[in-house]
């Protein structure tokens, strides 16, 4: 297994930490709670070709593209799911505490939503023109936006 698997397995354990240590769970938590599920969900399938290109097992190898093959008809309306729940969750919380540009938890949260704006775009321009520049910044921003959004949830 690809060592990508386990870093998305600490991410999850992460989110699941973090959100059922808080008592009671506000609404916006749960919001941002299933984006970054979603967001995990879908950065597996970095994790997935990971194993593909890693795998020397032919029979692992076929197992696990007809897998992703499965998923990817999904992937791009997962990833615009996650950013609706990201704006939400960010729209609740600017309503319920106010925007403050020096807490880091909110400044970090807008970098993260604006780096899934850009990953969503990416992905959905990919769709109708690929490029390997497009290609690049969807994998690149998807590797910035996993470690933001845990550093967003440890903050």
């Amino acid at each position: 297994m690809s060592k990508w698997f386990y870093i998305n397995f600490l991410g999850v354990l992460v989110v699941i930490w973090f959100v059922f240590n808080q008592t009671p769970i506000s609404v916006y938590v749960w919001f941002g709670y299933v984006a970054a599920l979603l967001i995990i969900f879908n950065w597996t399938r970095h994790a997935v070709f990971s194993t593909i290109r890693d795998s020397t097992i032919r029979k692992r190898k076929v197992r696990l593209a007809t897998l992703s093959k499965k998923i990817l008809p999904y992937h791009k309306w997962v990833g615009s799911l996650a950013l609706i729940f990201v704006l939400v969750h960010g729209t609740l919380v600017i309503e319920r505490y106010g925007f403050h540009w020096d807490y880091p938890k909110m400044l970090v949260g807008l970098i993260t939503a604006s780096i899934l704006t850009l990953q969503v775009a990416t992905g959905w321009m990919r769709l109708y023109r690929p490029t390997i520049k497009k290609r690049k910044v969807h994998i690149y921003s998807g590797m910035t936006l996993f470690f933001l959004l845990v550093l967003h949830l440890i903050l």
